[in-house]
């Protein structure tokens, strides 16, 4: 019967070390170097025009469309984002806000240090916000995920000083769900960091005008 104790007691506490474990495994920050390996690859700028994908994300958002097909079918609003380099991770908001939890602020310093890696310094970045179908309208959170990407920009360029230049917030709210097949599903409220264009070059500045030769004066007459 001791045996049989100790034995059920061992697994007890077997049990509670997986679940630490796997507790902890979820919560682990990505490394600077996984981070780097997902957005390394780029080959070509996608076709997307930011401020008029902004301003469709928000009038889909708000249309009251009658054979809306629902959040299963909902055709993705901007599909060539598929095809950029993408980094994927879970950043903890308060909730219905855009304040960031201390929490997955280590995260996003992981996210600061692969931005200023060597192989990454030419490319500029979409910061991509989502947000799960829920309660709230549609617009709502559009204007929900828009204000986490800003969010998430502004800590890298305040904080970690990143260039402003090389980084473009977006939200899509669910408008573009990360799992089509479960809307309501946490993973769909992942935030997205992707490979954009490279970094426009810097017209060189103008070298200033030489000053005009200083006029002679007349020789004086003897």
């Amino acid at each position: 019967m001791r045996a049989t104790r100790i034995a059920i007691t061992l697994g007890i506490t077997f049990g509670f070390a997986l679940l630490a474990g796997a507790a902890g495994a979820q919560t682990t920050p990505p490394t600077r170097d996984d981070i780097v390996g997902k957005l390394n690859h780029f080959e070509e700028a996608a076709e997307v025009d930011l401020p008029a994908l902004k301003t469709q994300v928000m009038e889909r958002a708000k249309a009251r469309i009658k054979n809306d097909p629902g959040p299963v079918n909902r055709p993705l609003i901007a599909p060539d984002l598929a095809n950029l380099p993408t980094f994927t991770t879970q950043i903890q908001f308060d909730a219905d806000t855009p304040i960031i939890q201390p929490g997955s602020y280590q995260t996003v310093g992981r996210i600061a240090d692969a931005l200023v890696h060597a192989s990454l310094l030419p490319y500029t970045f979409l910061i991509v916000g989502h947000v799960e179908s829920n309660t709230k309208t549609r617009e709502a959170n559009a204007i929900l995920s828009q204000r986490r990407a800003d969010a998430i920009r502004d800590v890298l360029v305040n904080t970690f000083k990143i260039s402003t230049k090389r980084l473009h917030p977006i939200g899509l709210g669910e408008e573009q769900f990360l799992d089509r097949a479960k809307p309501t599903s946490v993973v769909n409220s992942q935030l997205q960091i992707a490979t954009f264009a490279k970094v426009p070059d810097e017209a060189p500045a103008h070298p200033a005008a030489a000053p005009a030769p200083a006029a002679k004066k007349p020789a004086k007459r003897h």
